[in-house]
C-alpha cells in the first residue's frame, strides 16, 4: 500500500503530515501552518518561544506566508506586540522595498524577499529572531538573514517548527548553529515498488 502520510513530533504535539510529490524523484511531508488549527499553533508557538527566550528577543521576523502564524504565536508567547514580515509577493506598500533574491524548494522559481522600508526602524539595532514553519534548503532563511543584517538588525536566533533533511546546515554555514527546532523531517525518494525511502541528508 502506498504511503500517504508521515508521523512527526513537533514539540510535545504529534501530527500526521501529508506526503506530496514535487517530482518523480522528490516527495515532501507538507506542514501547512494555516491548516494546523489555532490550538496547535498556540502550543507550538509557546514551545518555540521557550527555546528562543534565553536570547532576549526584541522583535520576531518571518517570511510570508506560512511563517506568519508562527511569528504571531511566538511574539504573543514572548510578550511582544510587534513582528515584521518579509514578503515574497509584491504589494502596494512594497514599491520601494528592500529586496533580496531567494529560491524556494516548494515554489521552484526565483523570487525576491521584500521588506517594507517603513519597518526598518523596528529591526535596526534590535535583537531579532527569525522564525518560520520549516527550514529546508536554508535558501529562504539565508536570504532573510542577509536582508535583515543589511538593514542593521542583530539576528541572534532562528526558530522553526521543523527542519527538513540537512541541506540547510551547509547552506547556512556558521549561522546554522542559531537554528532551534521543535522537530525534524526527512525528505523522501522512491524506493522499491511503491515505497518511499527516507533521506535525512538531502
Amino acid at each position: 500500500m502506498e504511503r500517504t502520510s508521515y508521523h512527526v513530533a513537533i514539540g510535545t504535539q504529534e501530527v500526521d503530515l501529508p506526503l506530496v510529490a514535487l517530482s518523480d524523484s522528490l516527495t515532501l511531508a507538507l506542514l501547512i501552518t494555516v491548516d494546523m488549527g489555532v490550538d496547535f499553533m498556540r502550543h507550538a508557538g509557546e514551545e518555540l518561544a521557550e527555546l528562543l527566550r534565553p536570547y532576549d528577543i526584541d522583535i520576531v521576523a518571518t517570511v510570508a506566508t506560512m511563517g506568519i502564524p508562527v511569528a504571531i504565536e511566538v511574539s504573543r508567547a514572548l510578550g511582544l506586540d510587534q513582528y515584521v514580515i518579509l514578503h515574497k509577493t509584491p504589494k502596494i506598500h512594497l514599491a520601494d522595498a528592500v529586496s533580496e533574491p531567494v529560491r524556494s524548494i516548494t515554489t521552484n522559481a526565483d523570487q525576491r524577499l521584500l521588506f517594507d522600508r517603513a519597518r526598518i526602524a523596528d529591526v535596526a539595532g534590535k535583537r531579532v529572531a527569525i522564525v518560520d514553519d520549516v527550514v529546508s534548503t536554508g535558501a529562504s532563511t539565508g536570504a532573510a538573514l542577509r536582508l535583515l543584517r543589511r538593514v542593521g538588525a542583530d539576528v541572534v536566533a532562528i526558530g522553526t517548527l521543523v527542519t527538513e533533511a540537512a541541506l540547510w546546515q551547509q547552506s547556512l554555514g556558521d549561522d546554522a548553529t542559531m537554528v532551534h527546532a521543535l522537530g525534524a523531517l526527512p525528505i523522501f525518494h522512491p524506493g522499491e515498488g511503491d515505497t518511499l525511502q527516507e533521506n535525512w541528508l538531502g
